[in-house]
């Protein structure tokens, strides 16, 4: 039987080695499942495109790797365990857009993988649904974590101190944020530059593509002639998908739609079941320099109310901030990352360097001078004032100061473990073949070399 299996799949490795013109080969197979010559070097090939790093010999990760997501695969088909195609879609844009932006354009990045960018994106796309699938076994194997208190501390306790992380310095910060209003005169002029470039799109007097190159304002298509790859009707912002989605021809341009971001036009590429791939040109109305002082001179008396103690910062900021994301939460900013209010400096800096420049130097409780930031979210000017609630330097973590960021090391730790012994049990219980020339490799899991 394992004489058969080789040969059945080294016969569809020949196959696949037909169609794609290279020299390849079945090197592992687990289950039911072969894994390539190909499929690994097409692995390595993405994860230096991504920056990630390999721990030890390629040759030998990389086949671990993907035969450990095999086994979680598996466990899906039985669990009928399958990815959302929205967020699949949303990933393989991000990623596709990413790598564009690295190596500079469309066309080298297929030069770069010899491949046009529509088998790149179904590619990609297959990859991306694999790990949203494993993702969601493994939080199925996981379940929800309820650590207590107690076991935290039990978990502290028993770390030597040499095991106890140390916290990087971390800072909470609140935020007022005012968006300077923008006269309906400078609207009107920027949607009528946009209904100009529709109609003469619309005329086959212009290229949509070169106008979004020369004037659109999103950076990240721009760079792409507007293209913003294929997406479902709840990727984007309502009034951007309702207007998209009623574009019934190709390559017609769509009157101009307002969303917080500024006004758009939409040109339909192509339909392709309830996904739809589309161009845009984004402009935003810019405010004049009368109104931007009139907007800091506003942040000043407000701030000046503040330090006479006539009203605090939390009412300050339900009363005046313009931020969606932080008004209902007294103007404290939440990271992201980690799911808390704290924020290490270089976490502060990617989400605004003029944020991380003021608090810096700032005390606990210090309020600043008015500022104007960039608002990456929004993609414009803003204009505010911080106050810095809290502020740690770098410290051994410890149960006081740092117990959410220990209950998630705990929880982690545990979840770890869990994983650990489903995958040596899932090894034990899984046929597994590897060609000789592979058995010599150091795996971090014993049991695949029967």
């Amino acid at each position: 039987m394992k004489k058969l299996l080789v040969i059945l799949f080294s016969a569809t490795a020949f196959s696949l080695n037909a169609q794609h013109n290279l020299i390849d080969g079945v090197v592992w197979i687990v289950g039911e499942n072969a894994i390539l010559k190909s499929e690994i070097e097409e692995h390595l090939i993405m994860m230096q495109r991504e920056g990630n790093d390999i721990q030890g010999d390629a040759h030998c990760v990389i086949p671990e790797q993907i035969a450990i997501q095999k086994l979680f695969l598996h466990q899906a088909t039985l669990d009928s365990i399958y990815a959302n195609d929205g967020q699949v879609e949303m990933e393989v844009n991000r990623r596709l857009n990413y790598f564009i932006s690295q190596i500079g354009s469309k066309e080298k990045l297929e030069e770069y993988f010899t491949k046009s960018l529509n088998e790149i994106r179904e590619e990609l796309r297959e990859r991306v649904r694999d790990e949203y699938i494993v993702q969601q076994v493994r939080q199925k194997l996981v379940g929800e974590q309820k650590t207590t208190p107690s076991e935290v501390r039990k978990f502290y306790n028993s770390l030597s101190q040499d095991s106890i992380p140390t916290i990087p310095a971390t800072v909470e910060v609140q935020i007022i944020k005012i968006e300077p209003a923008i006269s309906e005169a400078d609207k009107e002029a920027t949607k009528e530059r946009l209904r100009e470039f529709a109609e003469r799109v619309n005329n086959g007097k212009a290229d949509f593509s070169m106008l979004a190159r020369l004037y659109s304002e999103d950076e990240g298509s721009a760079r792409q002639g507007g293209d913003l790859g294929f997406f479902g009707r709840g990727m984007m912002e309502a009034e951007f998908s309702n207007v998209a989605f009623a574009l019934t021809e190709v390559g017609k341009v769509s009157r101009v739609v307002e969303t917080e971001y500024g006004y758009h036009i939409i040109q339909l590429v192509e339909k392709r079941g309830d996904r739809i791939q589309c161009r845009h040109i984004l402009m935003r109305p810019k405010a004049d320099a009368d109104v931007k002082q009139l907007t800091l001179n506003r942040l000043d008396s407000i701030s000046e109310l503040i330090n006479k103690k006539k009203i605090t910062f939390e009412q300050a900021v339900a009363m005046f901030s313009t931020d969606k994301d932080t008004r209902m939460n007294g103007g404290l900013m939440s990271n992201q990352n980690s799911g808390s209010a704290k924020f290490e400096y270089q976490e502060l800096s990617e989400l605004s360097s003029e944020i991380a420049k003021k608090v810096y130097d700032m005390q606990t409780g210090e309020i600043s001078a008015p500022f104007a930031m960039f608002d990456k979210r929004l993609g414009r000017e803003v204009y505010a004032i911080v106050k810095v609630k809290n502020k740690l330097p770098n410290h051994k973590a410890n149960l006081t100061d740092d117990y959410e960021i220990l209950k998630r090391y705990t929880e982690n730790v545990n979840s770890e473990k869990i994983i650990q012994d489903w995958i040596k049990t899932k090894i034990k219980e899984t046929y597994v073949y590897i060609m000789p020339e592979w058995q010599n490799c150091k795996f971090q899991f014993e049991g695949w070399i029967k």
